[in-house]
């Protein structure tokens, strides 16, 4: 969560960024913003690297960009380059170092084909380090320098280019308590960027209240005292911040290396969002294995094992938002993926919603906890998203569904569902929770609150029944409503109207008639007097 004095900066930071973005669609200019955001860490971490290791030493009157510099004229730069490149996954030139760049900007001494060739040379240093590669190739291929809307010609865009540099160039990532605030700036403005974004914005940010939501259930089952790696997968990660959530749910989160992320996103502009996001929050390369790619298309098999068939990669939580009632190729030999194959049926072609979920438990290992939002017609609709349906139910794979308020998440209003599933479970009853009516309202899109969140946590913990809130469903109560699992079935919320009593309505009634009697009579009486007496 973003703390106030984080908040506080990011927020003049987005109203300087709204400025200076001018018509641009704001789902594109936060390609540029975060872009530059990320590039200034990075090379802000190699400085870091370089003094630490002792590879530069500083005189009185330099910059450690400048040492670099002047160290790498004695020495060979493609040492330097290979060995920052080994330990950090990625290497920037010296002439590329953020405060060169800067040093350029304001010096009036920056040319427009500076920028290009900077990127240029980071993605051909990204080669360096194989293992690293698909981490940081290309991932600032969506700052697009030849758009249009930057400017009209080449000087135009690179004047444009340099206020946004300025702009990163003053955020101050630390707090009055020396804290690295950088991380919290950054989720901000992705929170700010996504609600401005529209529908767009719904594309690659889930609201926190509900990430928490998703991350403190399904990391229940973790303990502090472990000192094992845990391991998290969103299928549909759009910027990485449902991942983070987890980590920082998680009892052993703040331990380095506690937890290893896999995501995957078809998405190219979202998939660079996700990267840049987690290496910001401090996960390091080497902990992170994320691809750009259609989940339903491309699954994630580790290798074939010794009689030819590929092992899938199995995690302890499955986290994901994935895109409602989206269409996916159903082609009937899709009945034959594993992911797929035990229940029966296919997704509709129109609705992925149950192909998103069954792709997800597939991942899931036996012990694992899995949470997916999903609109409410996959409690309800029939053919054969009922076969599906009850087949997970039967198999004891559905733990809880909890109803959720309308017009919490970015580019769409309707009210959602979140369903959590397990493999292990020690129960055969299915959790009902009717949250939907526990919400702050919003002007434009509505909020959980803490109390809000608490509630559905520890009520889904506790599996206790509570008045027009929660009911645990028996597999006889499921079956009985021919496994369809719309949430006023089971959670009844209808609060019952006192009783009327009529004669005492009646009797109401006849001291009303007789008092408007009066008042008439009396009206009569003035209106008589005063004609009497001429006064009309």
């Amino acid at each position: 969560m973003v703390q106030p004095q984080s908040q506080s900066i990011a927020s003049k930071l987005w109203a300087m960024a709204n400025e200076l973005r001018g018509n641009m669609d704001a789902s594109e200019y936060k390609n540029y913003i975060l872009g530059f955001m990320f590039y200034r860490y990075l090379s802000e971490h190699q400085e870091q690297y370089l003094l630490g290791q002792g590879l530069v030493t500083p005189a009185d009157d330099e910059t450690p960009a400048q040492a670099y510099a002047r160290v790498v004229e004695q020495d060979n730069l493609d040492d330097y380059l290979e060995d920052i490149s080994s330990s950090l996954g990625y290497a920037i030139n010296p002439s590329d170092m953020w405060s060169v760049l800067v040093g350029k900007i304001e010096n009036a001494d920056i040319a427009p084909g500076d920028f290009q060739d900077l990127f240029d040379h980071f993605n051909a240093n990204s080669e360096l380090n194989h293992a690293a590669t698909g981490d940081f190739r290309g991932v600032f291929n969506d700052i697009l320098l030849g758009d249009s809307r930057l400017g009209t010609s080449t000087t135009a865009r690179a004047k444009t280019l340099s206020g946004i540099v300025r702009l990163v160039k003053d955020i101050e990532y630390t707090d009055n308590t020396g804290k690295d605030i950088l991380g919290d700036i950054y989720e901000y403005l992705i929170s700010q960027f996504a609600a401005t974004a529209g529908k767009k914005g719904g594309e690659f940010y889930t609201p926190h209240e509900v990430s928490t939501i998703l991350a403190r259930i399904t990391t229940l089952g973790a303990h502090a005292e472990d000192d094992q790696q845990y391991s998290v997968y969103d299928p549909t990660m759009g910027s990485g911040s449902l991942l983070l959530t987890v980590r920082h749910e998680l009892p052993t989160g703040k331990r380095r290396g506690a937890l290893k992320f896999y995501g995957q996103d078809w998405n190219t502009s979202t998939y660079n969002l996700a990267r840049m996001n987690l290496m910001m929050r401090g996960v390091d390369y080497t902990n992170m294995d994320l691809r750009n790619a259609n989940t339903l298309e491309s699954d994630w098999p580790d290798g074939q094992d010794e009689h030819g068939i590929d092992q899938p990669r199995s995690v302890d939580f499955v986290v994901m938002n994935p895109p409602y009632s989206a269409k996916w190729d159903n082609d009937e030999k899709q009945l034959k993926d594993p992911r797929w194959s035990d229940y029966g049926r296919l997704a509709p072609a129109s609705k992925a919603d149950y192909a998103f979920l069954l792709h997800g438990l597939y991942h899931l290992n036996p012990t694992g906890t899995m949470g997916i939002v999903l609109p409410h017609g996959v409690l309800f609709r029939g053919a054969s998203e009922g076969t599906i349906r009850q087949v997970l139910v039967r198999k004891n794979y559905l733990d809880a569904v909890i109803g959720l308020p309308a017009n919490l998440f970015y580019g769409t209003s309707i009210p959602t569902v979140i369903l959590i599933l397990k493999k292990n479970k020690t129960t055969k009853d299915i959790l009902f929770i009717d949250a939907s009516a526990d919400f702050v309202k919003g002007k434009n899109q509505n909020t959980l609150s803490d109390v809000n969140i608490v509630r559905i946590v520890d009520t889904y913990r506790t599996r206790q029944d509570v008045e027009r809130y929660a009911h645990a469903a028996t597999p006889d109560e499921i079956e009985s409503n021919d496994f369809n699992l719309n949430i006023p079935r089971y959670v009844e919320t209808f609060e019952e109207e006192p009783d009327i009593d009529l004669a005492q309505v009646y009797a109401d009634l006849a001291a009303t008639d007789a008092e408007i009697a009066r008042l008439q009579a009396q009206f009569d009486a003035m209106v008589a007097d005063l004609v009497e007496t001429g006064d009309e």
